[in-house]
């Protein structure tokens, strides 16, 4: 049996799962069921306890790319098998997330935006796509549709990994001692890092100083990465020109946090890459009978990496 707690997207993902998968039988919460009976489950942040009724669960799909909340839980067996999702259509997204804050920076709209609210009317002078200097941190299945896709368009992209990686028209640099070198030489920062112990901290005020005057970051990664505090004062200093954040330390964002209102900040609610029904219900499929064949699934997590 096939558990299902996804109470916000069940109602689409159920029979989506069920004509991917009709040999296997789907239970969603909360229905009642035999809980010895239920062998696989696909959750997006369960309650507290959650996993300890199933005692015979061999294998969790989680309904995102990211799983360092899943990984941190007490109730997960640290010997169980973790699916996540490598795209479900989320990298497009993250793509299109990321050209509208480089457009911003390219085209200034960021500095129309403040001239209007002053009436002032004063272009400025244009840029070309070649001249803007992207580097995105993170190269995996979503990272590398992000680079390339910024690099189809013109722009000059350099990528970030923590292993060796090869992308077309993408300059890839790996290994910490790359990153420094690498921040220097950025108009625009992309993040779309996981959260694991090498990443968390990773911009912290030291980093982000090493940007040139004027840059520009973009997190959609995880919150964890970035000292919040740290690009306060490089925003105010105007060190840094603006900040895109889809991500935060704490989510969400309290009401009373300075985020919020900062003129050079934009704040979306955790929605650049949201999954899509369809094609998350095709990889979880497509993923579960993988595992009942023996042969690995795409997306199986590494837990040393925590991805």
């Amino acid at each position: 049996m096939l558990y299902l707690y996804a109470p916000q997207d069940a109602e689409q993902l159920a029979p989506l799962l069920r004509q991917a998968l009709p040999n296997i039988d789907l239970a969603v919460w909360p229905q009642q069921v035999d809980d010895t009976a239920v062998r696989y489950a696909v959750v997006w942040n369960p309650p507290e306890g959650f996993f300890t009724r199933f005692s015979r669960l061999e294998a969790v799909f989680a309904l995102g790319a990211g799983v360092d909340r899943l990984l941190a839980r007490a109730d997960l067996p640290a010997t169980l098998p973790v699916i996540r999702l490598t795209d479900a259509g989320m990298a497009q997204q993250m793509a299109e997330y990321a050209l509208y804050g480089v457009l911003r920076y390219q085209r200034q709209f960021d500095v129309y935006q403040r001239q209007q609210a002053e009436r002032r009317w004063q272009p400025q002078p244009p840029r070309l796509a070649h001249e803007i200097r992207v580097s995105v941190l993170g190269l995996g299945a979503i990272g590398a549709v992000v680079a390339t896709t910024l690099a189809g368009l013109g722009y000059t992209v350099s990528g970030w990994s923590r292993s060796p990686r090869e992308l077309p028209g993408v300059a890839c640099r790996h290994g910490s001692a790359a990153l420094d070198t690498l921040l220097a030489e950025t108009d625009v920062l992309v993040g779309v890092l996981p959260s694991t112990p090498e990443t968390r901290g990773l911009l912290d005020r030291d980093r982000l100083v090493r940007l040139p005057h004027g840059a520009a970051l973009i997190n959609a990664g995880r919150g964890d990465q970035l000292d919040q505090a740290a690009l306060l004062d490089l925003l105010d200093a105007g060190q840094l020109r603006f900040a895109q954040l889809d991500v935060f330390a704490s989510e969400p964002l309290a009401a009373e946090h300075p985020l919020w209102v900062h003129p050079s900040v934009t704040v979306t609610p955790h929605i650049a890459a949201i999954t899509l029904p369809g094609p998350a219900a095709q990889q979880i499929a497509a993923n579960l009978r993988a595992l009942r064949s023996g042969t690995a699934p795409e997306g199986l997590v590494d837990r040393r990496r925590t991805y």
